[in-house]
C-alpha cells in the first residue's frame, strides 16, 4: 500500500489547513514563510510551480497519506539532476497528528524506489538539521549515510543553520560500494 502519491492541484486546501494548524510545530524546520503561503491560493501557486517543474523532469513532489487516504504531509525529490550526477535531493515533512506512526518512514522508502527504479538516478542526498534526530533515525532506517556537516546550508527558522548530510546511492547502477562515511 502506498503512503504516497503525486501531489495535485486539488491538495491545496487539506495542504493550506495542515500548514496553519501546524505552523508552529513546522516552524524549527522550515523557512521563513509570507502569510501567502498558508492559503489555499498560496498552496495552489506552490503547487502550479512544482508541477510545471514535474514537468520539465527536475522535481517529483508527492503528498504523504494517513488514514483513509487523507493528505498528512509532503514529500518531494528537489533539483533532479541529469548527465553524469544523475542525483537529487530530497525533503519532507509530516503533520503533528500523524508523526510517529511510520508514515515519513514509509514515504522516504517509495521517493527512494521511484528515484531508484524509474527515474534510474546513482543518488538521493537528505540534509537535516544537526538536532533533527527523528529525520536522522527515519534516512538510517533506508540506509542512507551521513557524509559530512555544510555549515549555514539553509536559512531555516530566520537563521542560517549548518545541516548534517545524508546519501543514499542506487544498489543497483554500479560504482563503488557505499559505507559509512563521517
Amino acid at each position: 500500500m502506498n503512503v504516497t502519491r503525486l501531489i495535485t492541484l486539488d491538495d491545496a486546501p487539506a495542504l493550506a489547513e495542515l500548514l496553519v494548524a501546524n505552523r508552529d510545530f513546522l516552524a524549527p524546520w522550515e523557512p521563513d514563510r509570507g502569510e501567502e503561503y498558508f492559503t489555499v491560493e498560496g498552496q495552489r501557486a506552490v503547487i502550479r510551480e512544482v508541477l510545471q517543474q514535474h514537468a520539465d523532469g527536475s522535481v517529483l513532489p508527492h503528498v504523504i497519506l494517513g488514514d483513509a487516504g487523507a493528505v498528512v504531509g509532503r514529500i518531494t525529490l528537489n533539483g533532479i539532476v541529469r548527465g553524469c550526477f544523475q542525483s537529487c535531493s530530497m525533503g519532507y515533512w509530516v503533520s503533528a497528528a500523524a508523526n510517529g506512526r511510520g508514515l515519513a518512514t514509509g514515504a522516504v522508502g517509495e521517493l527512494v524506489r521511484l528515484a531508484f527504479d524509474e527515474l534510474g538516478l546513482h543518488r538521493v542526498q537528505a540534509e537535516t538539521l544537526p538536532h533533527n534526530v527523528r529525520s536522522q533515525r527515519v534516512l538510517a532506517r533506508h540506509g542512507f549515510v551521513r557524509y559530512g556537516l555544510a555549515p549555514a546550508y539553509l536559512k531555516i527558522a530566520g537563521r542560517w543553520q549548518d545541516h548534517v548530510m545524508f546519501q543514499k546511492l542506487n544498489p543497483t547502477a554500479g560504482g563503488r560500494v557505499q559505507d559509512e562515511a563521517s
